[in-house]
């Protein structure tokens, strides 16, 4: 029996509905025309940068801006990642009806 390692094709609908998931849990916020995504873990800021890039976007930059306890005792790297999309898209729609101002690791709420 062989070892076979299954992929899945991204497509931009599919891409579209990830990044959708992250609005509603308040991971992706849209200030101005750049998304804002905010995570503890880099995996999801590689995907983010793929997502975006099907949708025909860029990753401007990403940032560590400090760290959030998590539990007692214990601090993670927030990762901040800034995008934009270079053509209109109803994510920002999507956004609007759906998503916050703030992520959901902003200590202002």
């Amino acid at each position: 029996m062989s070892n076979r390692i299954l992929t899945v094709k991204i497509t931009p609908i599919l891409a579209t509905k990830k990044l959708q998931i992250w609005i509603k849990s308040h991971h992706l916020i849209c200030q101005g025309h750049f998304f804002i995504l905010e995570t503890v873990e880099y995996s999801m800021i590689e995907r983010f940068e793929e997502y975006i890039s099907i949708l025909g976007g860029s990753l401007i930059c990403v940032e560590s801006p400090k760290k959030v306890s998590m539990g007692n005792h214990r601090q993670v790297i927030l990762y901040q990642a800034k995008a934009s999309l270079h053509t209109p898209h109803q994510l920002k729609e999507y956004w609007q009806k759906y998503g916050a101002i703030r992520t959901k690791f902003d200590q202002r709420y």
